[in-house]
């Protein structure tokens, strides 16, 4: 990493980022998933540079190579040091996919600053968090605070474990009759979630799980799809994919039967085409 390799957001905080392919090509640009790192999207950056288009992913704050700072873990700060790369590599008519929280961040990315300055083009949300995780009066279909204070708990006792935990269980689906444990896939999560801050990801989860964006879904004007497996455990269907597409004004759904939140890895083969085809319709 050098110097190159980083834009600077609003408060001084470092964003890494690759940026691959022909700087004359269509950009996509990957948002990552928590807790984890712009790593996450090996597989998809490969297969587009391949198409020949310039692909670019970065490091949320506080996770994989970017600054480990103390504050800024929430959807506002997420959206804006995005904008700090996209402005850094100058970049337009963007293609945004964002994966779990990354679907948050690329929603109220496009609602705030891809809209307002003209640089986006589409955007897909993939097993993404929005419209809202947590439940409330408003949301009574919503997960329990007590599933995030258990998911607080556990990092703060042992992150390593919990770590290990999440991947080799319901993130792919590898607790499930019949599929077969990669143990790879679950070691590379690790990595990627232990090279991060333990602060980013504590606060990473009130961001993911209790962030209303459905003004933002609103406001996504552009082309957007959303692709969600049915046998998501981590974001179920019915709490965020289901509901999303009703609030986008030109949303598509496409719904994966039996495929896991984790599954732009361990069927990228089958997501990848389907990328490609929306983003070149």
């Amino acid at each position: 990493m050098t110097s190159d390799s980083f834009a600077i957001a609003k408060d001084g905080t470092r964003i890494f980022f690759k940026d691959w392919g022909p700087r004359d090509a269509q950009p996509i640009m990957f948002h990552h998933g928590w807790p984890l790192s712009s790593d996450d999207w090996d597989a998809q950056m490969l297969y587009f540079v391949d198409k020949g288009y310039r692909v670019v992913a970065h490091d949320r704050r506080g996770h994989g190579r970017s600054d480990q700072v103390s504050s800024g873990h929430d959807m506002d700060h997420y959206a804006s040091d995005a904008f700090a790369v996209v402005e850094h590599l100058d970049l337009n008519n963007v293609v945004h996919i964002g994966h779990s929280t990354g679907g948050g961040e690329v929603a109220r990315y496009v609602a705030r600053h891809g809209l307002p300055s003209g640089r986006v083009a589409k955007a897909v949300l993939v097993a993404a968090v929005p419209p809202l995780m947590l439940k409330t009066p408003a949301n009574p279909d919503g997960l329990p605070l007590e599933v995030f204070d258990g998911f607080r708990a556990a990092l703060a006792a042992n992150r390593a474990q919990f770590f290990r935990d999440v991947p080799s269980g319901p993130f792919y689906g590898f607790n499930r009759d019949g599929t077969a444990p990669q143990e790879g896939v679950i070691q590379n999560w690790w990595r990627q979630g232990m090279t991060g801050s333990a602060k980013a990801h504590y606060d990473g989860i009130k961001a993911f799980s209790e962030t209303d964006q459905t003004e933002d879904l609103k406001a996504m004007t552009v082309p957007t799809l959303v692709l969600h497996g049915d046998d998501d455990q981590i974001v179920p269907i019915a709490n965020s994919a289901l509901k999303a597409v009703e609030l986008l004004p030109n949303g598509t759904l496409k719904v994966y039967p039996g495929l896991s939140h984790g599954m732009l890895t361990v069927n990228a083969d089958t997501l990848n085409p389907d990328l490609l085809a929306f983003i070149k319709a």
